[in-house]
């Protein structure tokens, strides 16, 4: 992704330059973040205090976003050992609590060597669970356009500012930053953000992207794939070349199965060329202990050495010799400080999320949409399927016809296909184009509803033919799954999800592309009436047909079933049953469903609009939900449908949008 222009800084002596270019992308893609000079107050406050086995533990608690408490630990040197002021080393936790191994054992090994060191709960761990779990509420970030990397970073960052007040600290050559995995991830951004930090030491979260995740489908994390890093180039490379100038050393373990070492060091030499060629070759170094997936004595010992250089700029000294068993593990209820939890990850992107529904309105919701998609007017007219193969039909049905087929929405995507119509119509005939997330047979299978409204095996002379299409990742085209999945919060969705946002080419808004295309295909068939095509869906295929219809402006009608009611839903509910597919990045700051819906400007049923559990809107609440769309005669809402009813209100809705009598027309 970012090769080439990293080869052409590195050749151009261009490292200063293109590693600020990168910082100004981070700044830009994270948003405000409130820390040093613009940071709020602290409100800190001490919670305990313990002395431990040759060093000293405090628990404190500070805020970082106004009503959001950090719950830390700041371990110190024993004052007889190492007078005090101590230099401190911020240590943001990855995706485990502060009373963790890997946090606990290093956190020591620097305070038994004179630092001062503080660890926090990062968001969704420890104390820090409710309403911060980076899966479940990170992605929520997406639909109003920000990115949940931000409440990782400004933890780290308001602890620095927090050491900063202490009398016990000395901040005259600025703080270093080092954790592992996820608090690796933390470590860079950080560095690139702030300049109080003089020395960073990542350890076992680098690799090449084409490697891991993009090859192997690791569905690493939401916060580490904000939108449209992947279609600005930005490698992890990218980010630690990034650092420049400040002095970096590369962490890694050898028998590290999420991070190899071979792509470790892949990495690392890279970046070192980086700083080479920036005239600072001394200024990065890489360590590949003999571990797994962790941080180590050994991990920290090296790393001191590096702080003791860069940021005390002392001499070379002999560090306390620190085994094994010369560690302890301080049970989890020394580390509590029982922090609040109403301010999280959850309320702040459920007030985001209000906050924009106030200030977009006005916006043209078409043009927005487009934007969304990624196409515009222009390129409208040639959105079609660059490639269709047709099986022959099925001899076995007698007055009509079934036909599978694939439509090539895009080169290199196929979308398998089923159409039933009558052969050799008298006149050109109705159609609808119908998608389905359960898959394009789900509607159609045992005389279903899709059956029921073309009526093509009955004695009905109104025949409709139907085009039911498995959009990219749904039905035969369903992903398969990969090693990773077999943990809890494995899942191809998840995958799609991060990476398309990362693309700034969603998932959502490429099936939306595949709608449209499958649309032009059904209006190039001379058979179809093309002025009397019906667009409809289940599930996220309503969504999509809503979109469908939305850009399109043309088809005669639009009905939906069991979908997603609104993508503030998501935004707000405590919990949710939606896949993570179904987050729309950036839709909050253009517009929601119920606003789309009441821009359509043809008839629309709507039956079962389903909340954030996928559960039916009562009667009134949908009506509520869809005033706007129902002021609109032509606007249908039906909600608490049992299942066999769903079929028949749609049979009937889509009999009288034929008949010539229709209201709807």
């Amino acid at each position: 992704m970012g090769s080439a222009r990293r080869k052409q800084a590195m050749l151009t002596h261009g490292i200063p330059a293109y590693s600020q270019s990168i910082r100004e992308w981070v700044t830009t893609a994270l948003g405000p973040l409130p820390f040093g000079d613009q940071g709020g107050p602290l409100h800190a406050r001490a919670v305990s205090k313990f002395t431990r086995n040759g060093y000293a533990m405090e628990n404190v608690i500070f805020e970082s976003w106004p009503g959001w408490e950090v719950n830390a630990t700041v371990y110190l040197p024993l004052a007889e050992t190492f007078p005090p002021p101590w230099t401190p080393v911020i240590m943001p936790v990855g995706h485990c609590a502060k009373n963790d191994e890997s946090v606990q054992i290093p956190a020591q090994v620097f305070a038994r060597n004179g630092y001062l060191v503080i660890t926090f709960d990062s968001p969704g761990f420890g104390e820090k669970s409710a309403g911060n779990d980076h899966f479940i509420d990170g992605v929520r970030c997406y639909l109003t356009g920000t990115t949940s990397q931000r409440f990782f970073l400004l933890d780290a960052l308001r602890a620095i500012d927090y050491v900063s007040t202490r009398p016990d600290v000395d901040m005259s050559h600025g703080v270093g930053m080092s954790g592992v995995s996820g608090g690796g991830v933390t470590t860079t951004y950080c560095t690139l953000l702030d300049k109080r930090i003089t020395a960073a030491a990542p350890s076992c979260f680098f690799s090449p992207e084409v490697d891991n995740p993009l090859r192997n489908s690791y569905a690493i994390c939401p916060e580490t794939h904000p939108i449209g890093r992947y279609r600005q180039g930005i490698e992890t490379t990218d980010l630690l070349m990034a650092v420049y100038p400040t002095p970096l050393l590369l962490m890694a373990g050898r028998f590290d199965t999420l991070y190899r070492a071979d792509w470790s060091r892949q990495v690392a030499d890279e970046v070192a060329k980086g700083y080479a060629a920036g005239g600072l070759g001394d200024h990065c170094d890489f360590y590949l202990d003999e571990s797994p997936h962790d941080y180590t004595i050994a991990q920290a010992i090296r790393a001191i050495a590096w702080m003791d250089r860069w940021v005390r700029k002392i001499p070379a000294r002999q560090l306390a010799g620190i085994s094994a068993q010369g560690v302890e593990m301080a049970p989890a209820e020394v580390l509590q400080c029982h922090p609040r939890s109403e301010v999280n990850i959850c309320s702040m992107n459920r007030e985001e999320a209000r906050r924009l529904a106030l200030a977009r309105r006005g916006t043209s919701i078409r043009t927005s949409a487009l934007k969304l998609v990624g196409i515009d007017d222009r390129v409208l007219p040639q959105i079609k399927p660059a490639k269709v193969d047709l099986a022959e039909p099925f001899p076995e049905l007698a007055e009509n016809a079934m036909q599978e087929m694939l439509l090539s929405s895009e080169p290199g995507t196929e979308l398998p296909a089923t159409m039933l119509y009558q052969p050799r119509p008298k006149t050109r005939t109705p159609a609808i184009l119908y998608f389905d997330d359960r898959g394009r047979w789900a509607d159609l299978a045992t005389n279903g509803p899709l059956v029921s409204m073309s009526h093509l095996t009955t004695q009905d002379e109104r025949k409709v033919a139907v085009l039911s299409v498995d959009l990219r990742g749904w039905g035969d085209s369903s992903p398969s799954h990969g090693p990773y999945e077999i943990y809890w919060w494995g899942a191809p969705q998840r995958f799609l999800a991060y990476v398309s946002a990362a693309m700034d080419d969603s998932i959502l808004g490429m099936r939306i592309r595949d709608g449209l295309a499958a649309l032009a295909y059904l209006r190039s068939l001379p058979e179809i009436d093309s002025d009397q095509i019906v667009v409809g869906g289940h599930g996220m295929g309503g969504v999509v047909a809503l979109h469908v219809a939305e850009i399109d402006g043309h088809v005669r009608g639009v009905f939906c079933n069991d979908f997603l009611s609104s993508f503030e839903a998501l935004a707000a509910s405590p919990s949710y049953a939606w896949q993570h597919d179904a987050f729309f990045p950036n839709v909050l700051k253009y517009y929601d469903l119920p606003e789309l819906a009441a821009d359509l400007r043809v008839p629309l049923l709507m039956v079962n609009p389903l909340d954030a559990m996928k559960l039916p809107l009562s009667a009134a609440a949908a009506k509520q939900l869809y005033s706007q769309a129902l002021a609109h005669e032509t606007v249908e809402v039906n909600s608490e449908v049992s299942a066999p009813q769903v079929g028949t209100i749609q049979v009937k809705w889509i009999d009288r949008l034929w008949s010539p009598t229709s209201a709807h027309q």
